[in-house]
């Protein structure tokens, strides 16, 4: 029987999700505010509404016949898109709205964490009252990270000692209109990000990946929804052990036992510290950047991740394939505090193209990047495509990803895919998987350890 999915969201995120399910046993349709043209070539159908409006995705769901919804962004799931898809009898890859509030209520996720006694969660406050939020700072005996308790797509944390004074800190929780604030200890070390695929009471976990929040080179500037990253061949990164793995899926693993009925994807953001890794947060879906780094390697169908989720059965053994990643975005001038949007963008896909089978060329081997030396991939973000051409938003607006059997190579492959996609009015980090940034990282983590 061929499956009817239908993806919503329009992001890079929803682009990989999308050529995951690419030649599979599904017909694949797509929702989204805005027309990525990455998903538009790929699906059936793709429809433009707002997908934070439950009856609108259903109507499509429905209209469509699709069997499986996946949802991407978190938004949706915070609207209830998930809970809307069930009621209509449509199975839904994405967890329900109250399960979601790991991560779209970031007060919520710290009491749940700690009422569960799950372990890595950091000291933390929750408040309701931006003057006691204030006072607390003048109290406390240390550097604090202060998170608005709700969505703000990744921009919102403000870190005493890192980003802001204390004097600074305050005035941004009074200007900032946010009416609860999460106050928690400040976490040193290096972070990386472990993503479950969930259903049924089982998962199965990805390679790690290390993501790049800040704007500019040298981790400088503001947060921003993620300029890049990468993972290794190995499950850990270049700075992890094993045991350093395998203690975070424990996390992750106790988090969905105290869920109970969480299905979709769990996404632990983590800190790993000179006492191991601690939460940072956890989110509701794949991350963006981290999916395309994730399922580029994943060689298991993921419509059979889908299916058996569907179906009551476990989360198949996931297999991945033994390379290396490098995602680098490029983005708006002047994002992420005043982007440009409306810009019109030329992305040369051939040139990609020729990237990729320049390398494969030079391997000997076929272009497919299980097989070959190599690989370079474009994926379209949160760009708008329109009769006459491809327009930017106030986001991200497309990635490359290379793929290798080493972060070196990965990065010089997506180093010269980046080169020729088109940077003309965008910006980009350059030093994301370079070896001198990821020998920084490793430093870091032997002086953490006392080495």
């Amino acid at each position: 029987m061929t499956e009817t999915v239908l993806l919503i969201g329009g992001g890079g995120r929803e682009h990989a999700i999308a050529r995951a399910l690419e030649g599979s046993d599904a017909d694949c349709y797509a929702c989204a505010g805005n027309r990525n043209p990455g998903i538009a070539r790929i699906a059936e159908g793709f429809e433009t509404l707002e997908t934070t409006d439950p009856e609108a995705v259903v109507s499509y769901a429905e209209d469509v016949g699709a069997t499986i919804g996946v949802v991407g962004p978190e938004a949706p799931l915070d609207a209830g898109v998930a809970d809307a898809l069930e009621e209509a009898g449509i199975y839904a890859f994405g967890p329900k709205q109250d399960d979601a509030r790991i991560e779209t209520d970031k007060a919520f996720q710290r009491r749940f964490m700690a009422e569960e006694d799950i372990p890595g969660c950091p000291d933390f406050e929750t408040f309701d009252d931006a003057e006691a939020a204030c006072e607390f700072i003048d109290e406390y005996d240390g550097d604090l990270a202060i998170k608005p308790a709700g969505l703000t797509g990744g921009k919102g944390v403000k870190v005493i000692g890192d980003q802001v004074t204390p004097e600074e800190g305050k005035e941004y929780i009074r200007d900032s209109g946010y009416d609860r604030i999460v106050l928690e200890e400040r976490l040193i070390g290096e972070e990386f990000t472990v993503q479950a695929f969930v259903a049924n009471g089982t998962l199965e976990t990805a390679p790690a990946v290390q993501d790049h929040k800040r704007a500019y080179e040298g981790d400088e500037g503001p947060n921003t929804g993620g300029m890049g990253s990468y993972s290794d061949a190995t499950r850990e990164l270049p700075f992890m052990t094993e045991d350093d793995y395998e203690e975070a899926v424990s996390i992750i693993e106790a988090t969905v036992d105290a869920l109970e009925d969480y299905r979709g994807i769990l996404y632990g953001q983590f800190m790993l510290t000179a006492e191991g890794p601690k939460v940072i947060e956890f989110n509701a879906r794949f991350g963006d950047p981290e999916a395309m780094n994730t399922l580029p390697v994943l060689e298991t169908d993921f419509l059979d991740v889908l299916t058996a989720a569907r179906d009551g059965e476990p989360v198949p053994d996931l297999e991945f394939a033994d390379q290396a990643t490098v995602c680098k975005y490029a983005v708006p001038e002047g994002y992420p505090t005043d982007p440009e949007a409306g810009a019109k963008v030329k992305v040369d896909e051939e040139s990609v193209a020729r990237v990729v089978r320049a390398t494969a060329d030079s391997s000997g081997e076929g272009s497919d990047p299980r097989e070959s030396a190599g690989d370079a991939l474009l994926y379209y973000a949160s760009v708008d495509e329109r009769d006459d051409g491809i327009y930017t938003t106030t986001s991200r607006s497309f990635a490359v990803v290379g793929l290798a059997d080493s972060i070196t190579e990965a990065e010089k492959i997506a180093e010269d895919a980046l080169a020729v996609a088109g940077d003309e009015g965008l910006h980009m980090r350059h030093d994301i998987g370079k070896p001198e940034l990821v020998q920084q990282r490793i430093d870091h983590v032997e002086e953490l350890r006392g080495n």
